[in-house]
């Protein structure tokens, strides 16, 4: 294993990959450290995942393209953090080092004063990403962390001194983020997000001193022209050249196969951690499964072992094989890949690097040869509607109300800009409407936005499942889009949305004392009831939102949510509540036992 020297003046593509790499190590062995500060003590606080998902996806595209030219290497990482991020927190990653990489695009390599101008041009890029920055988050650790790299630089030349100061001080900026974000100081915990970045600035510092040796993950090979190669050795400089004449050949061999032929063109891998309360009334049956999935796509590999299940599948539409298995419990390691992108990075792995917006470019024009062909004709219909949404009933829902896309997702799995690329991409029409339905989701859609060309798109920024169903009710056919999209946004405003889900750890928030194993009621984004009894929380979750005289109760039953507790709750409302009329419908979603609007 090579490792860097621990003080040198010049920053090239070889030493960035690495500090990478020790990053992407560093955030992935803490994951759950950084999930469990997410300021709400729900179940699906996913901050790390994100960060995680989406560093991942970044470093899986500097290994299809590494360079020893740090602006090249820089812009691979910017291209494959832009199209995996997941969530607030990931896409303000993506921003961070994609103003890392404009500022280091024709550089060779840097010095520790071009170094410290790069992550300071990342923090300006974003904050401008940011509609309205928050202090005491992910944001003022790096904005502080890169203004004392930029002072250091400035009487210091050694890059090593420069990225350890970065720490230093992202660290200390970290430890002050209760002081200027109260509910943090009454949670007692740091931002999650600061978290994450100060775990890659670590991972940076482990490279850059040789403290540690960057493991190479098992499960995510540098592939090399079909050849798996561990990253280290392919740069080595006996190895920097590559052989060229294998590449070659190899290349010739891909080319008997056109991308477009490609029929099933994403390798979707992932687990299903069997659960017992969904397999009582639907046991879970290999064969039949393995039958289901067959018609999704082909190279079906599934894999039972006690309450575990291992899916490998080449499919057109991951999200649908997903939500067909998650009927059977909680999944777990995806994974997918786009072998059509793959397939034309190996055609054109000789080509130069260009610029990031020109590749992200090609990379969301990226979609099925169908969908080419669509574009060309006249016949688009002029609106589309593509949904975030979780569990086959609220999809079904949505589906029924014109949605022709449904992205599965929420607070347990935040598509990400591709997935939502990709989703507009396939809708046929002039005009589509995006509706996240999640606040941790606006920002990804809002960046897929850049990466449309040939259709307009304009983001709805719904942040719960009720908004987003009101926002579509609001659409009209026959008005213009900025029209629609005014309305759709005021119909957000008509809606209380409720939760109830339960705790995972004690805490005290919005002047309620919340026990571990409690269920938990949300009013829009604040926490209203607190109780060992899952009724009693409905109810006073139900009677703040119709507090201010609501009309219509409605009622979408999780996954886990039953009947009877249900009819108890139906119940109440008419006898608390009599004038309300109230709606059931089965939703389907995991671990929320009842989301609930008021209009």
């Amino acid at each position: 294993m090579v490792f860097l020297s621990k003080r040198f003046n010049e920053l090239n593509g070889a030493d960035f990959i690495r500090m990478v790499e020790a990053g992407a190590l560093r955030l992935k062995t803490n994951v759950d450290r950084v999930n469990a500060l997410n300021v709400f003590p729900v179940p699906d606080g996913d901050t790390g995942t994100n960060m995680n998902l989406t560093l991942t996806s970044g470093v899986e595209e500097l290994r299809r393209r590494p360079s020893e030219h740090l602006g090249k290497a820089a812009e691979a990482l910017a291209k494959g953090l832009l199209m995996g991020a997941r969530g607030n927190s990931g896409v303000i990653l993506s921003q961070l080092f994609r103003g890392f990489s404009k500022a280091v695009a024709d550089l060779s390599t840097a010095n520790a004063q071009q170094v410290a101008a790069a992550f300071q041009n990342g923090v300006d890029i974003a904050y401008k990403a940011v509609v309205k920055p928050v202090e005491g988050t992910i944001l003022t650790v790096a904005k502080e962390a890169a203004k004392q790299a930029v002072v250091t630089a400035k009487r210091q030349s050694d890059v090593t001194t420069v990225v350890s100061e970065l720490l230093r001080q992202g660290q200390d900026a970290l430890n002050r983020t209760p002081d200027l974000l109260p509910v943090l100081k009454q949670v007692g915990v740091v931002d999650s997000g600061g978290q994450g970045l100060v775990l890659i600035y670590e991972g940076f510092m482990s490279a850059l001193e040789g403290q540690d040796e960057v493991v190479e993950p098992a499960d995510m090979p540098y592939v090399a022209f079909g050849a798996v190669q561990p990253i280290d050795e392919l740069l080595e400089p006996e190895n920097t050249a590559v052989n060229v004449q294998a590449h070659a050949e190899l290349k010739s061999a891909q080319a008997h196969l056109a991308t477009e032929d490609i029929e099933y063109g994403y390798c979707t891998e992932f687990m299903i951690r069997l659960n017992p309360s969904k397999t009582a009334s639907r046991p879970f049956d290999e064969a039949l499964f393995r039958e289901q999935l067959s018609a999704y796509g082909d190279s079906l590999l599934v894999v039972a072992d006690d309450d575990l299940v291992k899916i490998h599948i080449h499919a057109e539409y991951p999200g649908t094989v997903m939500t067909h298995a998650q009927q059977y419990g909680e999944l777990s390691r995806i994974k997918i890949e786009n072998m059509r992108d793959q397939h034309t990075h190996i055609l054109e792995s000789e080509q130069p690097f260009g610029t990031v917006e020109p590749a992200l470019q090609a990379a969301a024009a990226a979609v099925p040869a169908e969908a080419d062909a669509i574009a060309d004709t006249d016949d688009l219909k002029r609106y589309g509607f593509v949904a975030v949404s979780a569990g086959e009933g609220l999809s079904g829902i949505f589906t029924s109300l014109g949605v022709d896309r449904v992205l599965h997702g929420g607070q347990t799995m935040n598509p990400s800009t591709e997935d939502i690329v990709k989703a507009v991409s396939e809708v046929e029409a002039h005009t589509v409407f995006v509706l996240p339905n999640n606040s941790n989701i606006i920002m990804a859609a809002q960046q897929a936005v850049e990466l449309v060309e040939d259709k307009q798109v304009i983001v709805v920024p719904s942040k719960s499942i009720p908004q987003g169903i009101a926002a579509i009710i609001a659409f009209q056919e026959e008005a213009a889009p900025d029209e629609n999209a005014d309305n759709m946004q005021q119909a957000l405003q008509q809606v209380h949305a409720g939760q109830v889900t339960y705790a995972v750890r004690d805490t005290q928030m919005d002047g309620i004392d919340i026990k571990q194993g409690d269920y938990i009621g949300i009013h829009n984004s604040k926490i209203v009831a607190s109780n060992p009894d899952l009724v009693a929380s409905c109810r006073q979750l139900i009677d703040s939102l119709l507090a201010d005289g609501a009309e219509i109760l409605t009622l979408y039953a999780g996954a886990d949510a039953e009947e009877s507790t249900t009819q108890q709750l139906v119940a109440y409302v008419h006898e608390a509540h009599g004038d309300v009329e109230v709606e059931v419908h089965e939703g389907g979603q995991p671990l929320y036992y009842y989301i609930i609007s008021a209009e």
